[in-house]
């Protein structure tokens, strides 16, 4: 099997070496090449065709997320990681560069002691993403942009559907067959829970923009990020749709209509105080190697709920979600997964459907009015949505 081609691309000359050298600990990726800026980028993609672009979000002449459109407007899929720092203004570049194209980011090291842990922090970070987006075959599908067709953008507006939607960024290697369950015993619907990680801003965003009239019954969204990347994130899904969208701190009363994402580094869990369910935020041990976790949020909402549950785990990497899932229908509740075409990284939905624990698959643009008209037939709902 060839090694995974990666271009490094930072005006940073240390930055470049520390990525580089970070990577050259894998046997399996090859560093095949550098550039300064954006357009020189361009230019080495041309020339080199790797298989991944690592790109840095400020640089001169052209920065990282000029380069990202450039390249998706010539129709050139090759998946891009972000180089971004954590701070408001990184976080708010980097969700501009997923919006435009790229496919995930990393942060770069910050407050570390020596060069040898920066060296470790970015293998650690970056190579599992790596292998995750190019995958075990090399050959990419060529990619246009499907005409005729729009759809909500994360910055606002609308914009026409590529085909990176639709189909995977590489051909895939055989699955184990998926059987899904049969629909579950008519319930009541009290809650929307969600789970969603590498492609999850993107995805958070066409699902969202697609709502037609706020959701009748509150929503929890687990999504990996840092802790200043989710305050930007929500902000950004509030602008898109009818649902109120807020980054969810700790004790407010779950409300129809509003969605809650989890903080960065907090659990974000469902409590009873008295009467009334709550969000509560929790400082406890990572799950899955994540905090916030899909897991934790889950199995809380099925302690508070029971089965009157809609989960829907969307594009990412791992199997974060997969035992909440399991807790969700034990409980009869009601399970939704993105499908592997147009996941970025089928490793979520796909954990969860390979352990048949799946009732829907469907692809991204088919979430939104899959969860509205499963909360329009629940025998709660209808008296509900409108």
């Amino acid at each position: 099997m060839s090694r995974i081609r990666v271009l490094v691309v930072d005006d940073s000359v240390v930055i470049r070496r520390l990525v580089s050298d970070a990577l050259s600990v894998d046997p399996e990726i090859e560093v095949v090449g550098v550039a300064a800026n954006g357009r020189l980028a361009l230019a080495r993609i041309a020339q080199l065709v790797p298989d991944l672009v690592t790109m840095d979000i400020e640089m001169p002449e052209m920065d990282g997320i000029e380069a990202v459109r450039e390249l998706r407007r010539a129709g050139n899929r090759v998946p891009v990681v972000m180089f971004s720092t954590l701070t408001e203004r990184g976080a708010s570049a980097t969700l501009d560069a997923l919006a435009a194209g790229a496919q995930d980011y990393v942060t770069k090291p910050a407050n570390v002691g020596s060069v040898q842990e920066s060296l470790a922090q970015v293998a650690e970070n970056l190579i599992p993403k790596i292998k995750a987006l190019v995958g075990p075959a090399r050959g990419r599908v060529p990619l246009g942009t499907a005409p005729g067709r729009t759809v909500p953008v994360g910055t606002g507006g609308t914009a026409p559907v590529a085909d990176a939607l639709l189909r995977p960024l590489a051909h895939r290697a055989a699955r184990p067959a998926v059987t899904l369950r049969a629909a579950p015993a008519p319930h009541a619907v009290r809650a929307v829970v969600l789970g969603s990680s590498t492609g999850g801003p993107e995805a958070l965003s066409r699902l969202l923009g697609a709502l037609t009239v706020p959701p009748p019954v509150p929503v929890l969204v687990v999504q990996h990020m840092p802790p200043v990347f989710t305050r930007q994130l929500a902000a950004r899904l509030d602008r898109l749709g009818p649902a109120r969208v807020v980054e969810a701190e700790d004790g407010t009363e779950l409300l129809p209509g509003t969605v809650h994402v989890a903080p960065g580094d907090r659990h974000l869990e469902v409590r009873r105080r008295g009467t009334v369910l709550r969000t509560a935020l929790v400082d406890g041990p990572p799950v899955n190697f994540c905090r916030p976790s899909v897991d934790v949020l889950f199995r809380s909402a099925v302690h508070a709920y029971g089965g009157d549950l809609l989960a829907v785990v969307l594009t990412g990497m791992g199997a974060d979600g997969r035992t909440g899932c399991e807790d969700v229908v034990t409980a009869g509740g009601t399970v939704v997964v993105q499908d592997e075409p147009t996941s970025v990284v089928w490793g979520m939905p796909g954990a969860v459907a390979t352990a048949g624990l799946a009732h829907r698959m469907v692809p991204l643009l088919d979430v939104a009015p899959t969860v509205e008209r499963l909360l329009a037939d629940a025998p709660d709902g209808g008296a509900r949505w409108a």
